[in-house]
């Protein structure tokens, strides 16, 4: 791969990373239940769970799912659920959004452990089926068949699970800048982001599979 074929990927993987979705969505709402800095916990579960989707597509899970009605039909039943239920769970919660300076003085941000906060990050990316057919269908146009198939899946995927990372670090500033307004308006907020991820959810059931 030469470089002006990694910047190609990295253009790609820009688009793909600063589209709002779940992981970016899991960061938002993460960034006032637990504050910016544990935030980074989810988004680091996000990342491995980013290079066990490339790992996966790279072994030829994308083509099992390309030709494999059931196994597409599973994955994206589970990962629609758990978005569904995340949704649910945001926009029952009761708790009102405090600013930054307010949380650092409660329990509140401390209540979920940071494992936890790993898991719900690695949670979201496995169980999303289009990172695996996104993953199977990007990667072969960068590798190089002569190239070390493993060296080539590590840099591809470091450099789209760091854009990953940035991406969810500004909408973690981003929040941060309007954490006050937020926090004024903590119904509507949550009724939003929950309403955000059943709707993810409910899209991801809407994918249609294609064979051949």
């Amino acid at each position: 791969m030469t470089f002006a074929q990694w910047l190609l990927f990295c253009g790609v993987s820009l688009l793909m990373c600063f589209t709002p979705g779940p992981a970016v969505l899991l960061a938002v709402s993460n960034s006032v239940d637990v504050g910016a800095r544990r935030t980074a916990f989810s988004s680091l579960g996000s990342a491995i769970g980013i290079f066990t989707v490339s790992g996966l597509a790279m072994l030829g899970m994308g083509a099992v799912l390309s030709v494999s009605a059931h196994a597409f039909l599973a994955l994206k039943i589970a990962g629609a659920i758990y978005l569904v239920w995340l949704g649910v769970k945001r926009w029952r919660s009761p708790d009102p959004l405090i600013s930054r300076q307010a949380g650092a003085a409660t329990g509140q941000r401390r209540e979920r452990k940071n494992w936890q906060l790993v898991l719900q990050g690695l949670g979201v990316s496995l169980t999303n089926p289009k990172a695996i057919l996104f993953f199977s269908a990007l990667f072969p146009q960068f590798i190089v068949p002569d190239a070390p198939l493993f060296t080539q899946y590590l840099v591809l995927t470091t450099t789209f699970a760091v854009l990953a990372l940035v991406s969810h670090a500004f909408y973690v500033a981003l929040m941060a800048l309007v954490n006050d307004y937020v926090a004024s308006r903590s119904r509507l907020f949550n009724r939003l982001v929950g309403g955000t991820f059943i709707g993810l959810g409910l899209a991801l059931l809407q994918t249609r599979h294609k064979v051949g």
